[in-house]
């Protein structure tokens, strides 16, 4: 977060600095929806996240101006995250075939529900999704220990890299061994789901109950919860948290050891003994568990899988 001085037809300057510069996103002085800037030698008039929208709500309905603003709020952590991991990020505009794109959709009478997913890049979200209270009563309707706006690109944006990172790699045979074949009809898979539900032992194998449905689906969701505990690893570290549980020495939390080879050692000295933490904040102020999930040993080796994919692109 930096404080720049305006200059009104010119490139805006942090202060007390003289370079570099910048000037505000379009969706800031026009819209005040966006609050990133964009280096003064860049060409264009939106920032890095809101360039990838291509279909905002319609803003002649009031209350959908604060849920594009919740939408874009989202979706700028998502971008900070992607970019912080050296992920590739380019827009359709800039990569046709590999580009990413998102769309943010209303239902409508008359025609079919907007469904939140993925296309070949292309992200929708139902911009309802942005309304705490139907995204709470849409949560407990499909009992979901988890439901938030950022989750939804997080998972979407899995779906968006497995198609780049995946398909047709070498890591191919290793997914399968852990995910499952994803050759399996989709359609069926998902349709048996919604029908039968989870197996009886789906947290034996799966993040999540929805996770069990079909090879992608436990992708996107597996990624999804990546990005959570390296997201909340890098706040937790920023912020300069000191974790010393009960007859243990306790130690800094720090992203060193997301860094190296040894996942699971960063899972269990890091983000167990800090989530721990955070459901135990969140009880004694009689909230739900801000970490309601489990992280079997079948689960431990696909984030392991994921973060070798990630490390090999750095």
């Amino acid at each position: 977060m930096i404080a720049f001085q305006s200059n009104a037809g010119e490139a805006w300057i942090a202060t007390g600095q003289n370079e570099p510069r910048y000037r505000p996103c379009k969706n800031y002085g026009v819209e005040n929806i966006c609050n990133w800037m964009i280096p003064d030698e860049n060409s264009g008039d939106y920032c890095a996240s809101c360039r990838l929208t291509e279909i905002i709500p319609a803003l002649n309905k009031p209350e959908n101006r604060d849920r594009w603003y919740r939408l874009e709020q989202a979706k700028r952590r998502l971008v900070y995250s992607l970019q912080r991991l050296k992920l590739p990020l380019h827009s359709r505009a800039e990569d046709p075939e590999h580009g990413l794109a998102f769309q943010f959709l209303e239902d409508t009478p008359g025609d079919p529900r907007v469904l939140s997913g993925h296309d070949h890049g292309m992200i929708t979200l139902n911009v309802a999704e942005a309304d705490d209270a139907n995204r709470e009563a849409t949560r407990r309707a499909m009992r979901e220990p988890y439901r938030t706006l950022l989750g939804h690109f997080r998972h979407e944006v899995g779906h968006h890299y497995w198609d780049i990172l995946i398909a047709g790699s070498p890591w191919i045979d290793e997914f399968r061994q852990l995910f499952g074949d994803e050759r399996r009809d989709y359609a069926e898979a998902l349709n048996i789901h919604y029908k039968q539900g989870a197996p009886a032992d789906w947290q034996t194998y799966f993040i999540s109950a929805y996770a069990s449905a079909h090879p992608w689906e436990d992708w996107a969701e597996t990624w999804a919860h990546y990005l959570h505990i390296v997201d909340g690893l890098h706040t937790a570290a920023q912020w300069g948290v000191d974790l010393r549980p009960t007859k243990a020495a306790g130690a800094s939390v720090n992203e060193t050891a997301l860094k190296a080879a040894d996942f699971e050692t960063a899972l269990l000295q890091q983000w167990l003994p800090l989530t721990c933490f955070l459901n135990s904040l969140n009880r004694s102020l009689g909230h739900a568990d801000a970490y309601p999930f489990t992280i079997a040993r079948h689960v431990m080796d696909k984030l392991r899988f994921i973060h070798r994919v990630v490390a090999a692109l750095r």
